[in-house]
C-alpha cells in the first residue's frame, strides 16, 4: 500500500512539475494535472490536498536533489573556483534538462501568485559562494578588491537571472556556451591573476562524463 502510495505520489509530482515547466503555475490546473497524469482530482487532493502544496511538493524536490550536484565536488583537493565554476555548471544543466528543477524555478519566479511560500535557493548558493570566495582568498586566488560576501550575492542573482534568460537570448547558442561566456567574462573580475580560459579549462576536467 505504502509503495502504491509513493507510486502516485511520484506519477502526480512529475505531471505537475512538466506542466508548472510548460504552462507555469497560474496556467495549470488540477484538472490538466489530473488529465496529464491519468490520476483523478480526488488522488491529488488526498495526497496534497491543494495546487499550492503540490507546488510546494515540486518545489522541495527541487532543491531536495542540489545537495547530489555538490557531493561529487567534496573532494579537497579541487581549488575554490574553479569548484565553484563547476558547481554553477552542475545546477545551470539541472535547469536545463531537469524538468523539476525547471518547473522549481518557474515557480520561484511566479511566488507572488502562490499563496504560500516558495523556497529561494539563492540563501543556500550565495552562503556556498561566499565560503568558497573566502577560501580563494585565502590561497592567494580572489582580486584583492573582491570582498566574497557582497560578490557572492552578486554572483548568484546575476547566475540565476541567466538561467532564467538563456532559452530566450539571441544567437541560438546552447546553455553550456552560454554560462561559459558568462564566467570568461565574470573571471577576470575575480580572479588576482585573470586566466579565466585556463580555469574554466581546468574546471571542465571535473566534471564527471555524462552517460
Amino acid at each position: 500500500m505504502q509503495d502504491r502510495a509513493r507510486a502516485t505520489r511520484k506519477v502526480l509530482l512529475e505531471s505537475a512539475a512538466h506542466l508548472f515547466a510548460e504552462r507555469g503555475y497560474t496556467g495549470t490546473s488540477v484538472k490538466d494535472i489530473s488529465d496529464h497524469s491519468g490520476k483523478t482530482s480526488g488522488a491529488i487532493y488526498f495526497h496534497y490536498s491543494s495546487k499550492e502544496k503540490l507546488a510546494l511538493a515540486v518545489a522541495r524536490e527541487q532543491f531536495a536533489s542540489w545537495p547530489q550536484l555538490a557531493a561529487p565536488y567534496a573532494a579537497p583537493g579541487i581549488p575554490p573556483l574553479e569548484k565553484l565554476v563547476v558547481l554553477s555548471l552542475g545546477v545551470a544543466h539541472s535547469l536545463s534538462e531537469d524538468v523539476v528543477a525547471r518547473a522549481g524555478a518557474r515557480l520561484w519566479a511566479e511566488r507572488r501568485g502562490i499563496d504560500a511560500v516558495v523556497p529561494a535557493p539563492f540563501d543556500a548558493w550565495s552562503l556556498a559562494a561566499t565560503r568558497l570566495l573566502a577560501q580563494a582568498r585565502t590561497r592567494g586566488e580572489l582580486a584583492s578588491d573582491v570582498k566574497p560576501s557582497d560578490a557572492a550575492v552578486t554572483l548568484v542573482c546575476a547566475f540565476f537571472g541567466l538561467c532564467t534568460l538563456v532559452d530566450d537570448l539571441p544567437g541560438g547558442r546552447d546553455w553550456g556556451e552560454q554560462f561559459e561566456q558568462w564566467w570568461l567574462l565574470t573571471l577576470k573580475s575575480l580572479q588576482a591573476e585573470p586566466d579565466p580560459a585556463g580555469l574554466l579549462a581546468r574546471a571542465r576536467a571535473w566534471i564527471p562524463v555524462q552517460p
